[in-house]
This record gives C-alpha cells, sequence and structure tokens, in this order.
C-alpha cells in the first residue's frame, strides 16, 4: 500500500488549533498597502477560521479525516 499524502500546499496554508479549529492567514495583506487604513491593517493581522462549509474540504486535504 502506498503512503496518503497530504496536501503540500493546503499544510502551507492552514493551521490546526489546540480545539481542533481550522486557521488560515487573511489574504490582501501583501502589498499596495498605503491605501489601506491602519484599522483594515490591524485586522488583517489576525488569523481567520476556515468557514463551516469548507471545513470537510480543507481536512481531507490535510489528512484529518
Amino acid at each position: 500500500m502506498p503512503k496518503v499524502k497530504t496536501n503540500s500546499s493546503a499544510k502551507k496554508r492552514f493551521k490546526v488549533t489546540g480545539t481542533g479549529k481550522l486557521t488560515h492567514q487573511k489574504s490582501f495583506k501583501r502589498h499596495i498597502l498605503t491605501k489601506k487604513s491602519k484599522k483594515r491593517k490591524r485586522a488583517l493581522r489576525i488569523d481567520g477560521t476556515v468557514h463551516k462549509a469548507n471545513v470537510d474540504f480543507v481536512k481531507r486535504l490535510l489528512r484529518l479525516k
């Protein structure tokens, strides 16, 4: 039987918390930051959680399910 591989792009993008939730980095914080407000950029620092509609799909990519 061959080994089951974890999706490489998913393991770089998602992290599992201690409680089992999936987190990800928010988008739109790479460049063109001058026009974005400080409040908006500060809010983008906080990790987002994966929406419940996509949790099963992401877990399958990470081989957690």
